[in-house]
Protein backbone atom coordinates (compact mmCIF):
# COMPACT_ATOMS: atom_id res chain seq x y z
CA UNK A 1 0.00 0.00 0.00
CA UNK A 2 1.08 3.60 -0.74
CA UNK A 3 1.69 5.84 1.66
CA UNK A 4 -0.08 9.09 0.89
CA UNK A 5 2.46 11.50 2.15
CA UNK A 6 5.27 9.68 -0.07
CA UNK A 7 2.53 9.47 -3.14
CA UNK A 8 1.38 13.22 -2.46
CA UNK A 9 5.53 14.50 -2.62
CA UNK A 10 6.17 12.37 -5.88
CA UNK A 11 3.66 14.51 -7.77
CA UNK A 12 4.98 17.69 -6.41
CA UNK A 13 7.84 17.57 -8.82
CA UNK A 14 7.79 20.40 -10.51
CA UNK A 15 10.15 21.88 -13.64
CA UNK A 16 11.37 26.07 -13.99
CA UNK A 17 14.04 27.19 -15.96
CA UNK A 18 15.98 30.31 -14.00
CA UNK A 19 17.91 33.01 -17.06
CA UNK A 20 21.10 33.83 -15.13
CA UNK A 21 23.09 36.70 -15.76
CA UNK A 22 26.36 37.24 -14.49
CA UNK A 23 27.88 33.71 -15.53
CA UNK A 24 30.95 33.94 -16.88
CA UNK A 25 32.87 30.27 -16.73
CA UNK A 26 32.55 26.80 -15.73
CA UNK A 27 33.48 28.06 -12.31
CA UNK A 28 30.50 30.01 -12.11
CA UNK A 29 28.45 27.22 -13.61
CA UNK A 30 29.85 25.01 -10.23
CA UNK A 31 28.52 27.80 -7.96
CA UNK A 32 25.28 28.08 -9.35
CA UNK A 33 24.82 24.27 -9.47
CA UNK A 34 25.90 23.92 -5.80
CA UNK A 35 23.93 26.38 -4.48
CA UNK A 36 20.80 25.44 -5.92
CA UNK A 37 21.67 21.90 -5.31
CA UNK A 38 21.45 23.10 -1.21
CA UNK A 39 17.97 24.10 -1.81
CA UNK A 40 15.87 21.58 0.27
CA UNK A 41 13.90 19.69 -1.66
CA UNK A 42 15.82 20.39 -4.92
CA UNK A 43 16.39 17.04 -6.83
CA UNK A 44 18.28 17.78 -9.97
CA UNK A 45 20.27 21.30 -11.55
CA UNK A 46 21.60 21.66 -15.34
CA UNK A 47 23.52 24.66 -15.41
CA UNK A 48 24.21 25.99 -18.93
CA UNK A 49 27.03 28.38 -19.43
CA UNK A 50 26.10 28.73 -22.97
CA UNK A 51 22.31 29.59 -22.60
CA UNK A 52 22.88 30.81 -19.33
CA UNK A 53 20.20 29.19 -17.59
CA UNK A 54 19.53 26.72 -14.96
CA UNK A 55 17.23 24.01 -14.95
CA UNK A 56 15.77 22.69 -11.37
CA UNK A 57 13.74 20.08 -11.16
CA UNK A 58 12.41 20.27 -7.12
CA UNK A 59 9.38 19.28 -5.36
CA UNK A 60 7.02 21.98 -5.12
CA UNK A 61 6.28 20.99 -1.15
CA UNK A 62 9.48 22.04 0.33
CA UNK A 63 10.66 24.69 -2.21
CA UNK A 64 9.39 27.54 -4.79
CA UNK A 65 11.01 29.81 -7.40
CA UNK A 66 11.58 32.65 -5.21
CA UNK A 67 13.83 30.11 -3.04
CA UNK A 68 15.69 29.54 -6.09
CA UNK A 69 16.15 33.19 -7.15
CA UNK A 70 17.13 33.68 -3.72
CA UNK A 71 19.98 30.96 -3.27
CA UNK A 72 21.27 32.27 -6.93
CA UNK A 73 21.50 35.80 -6.20
CA UNK A 74 22.94 35.22 -2.90
CA UNK A 75 25.54 33.62 -4.80
CA UNK A 76 25.86 36.85 -6.32
CA UNK A 77 24.44 36.01 -9.79
CA UNK A 78 21.27 38.23 -11.21
CA UNK A 79 18.14 36.23 -12.16
CA UNK A 80 16.43 37.57 -15.06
Amino acid sequence: MLNPVIAGAAMAMETVQLNIQGMTCNGCVKNVTGVLQKVPGVSSVEVSLEQRCAKVVYNSAEANPAQLKAAVEGAGFEVI
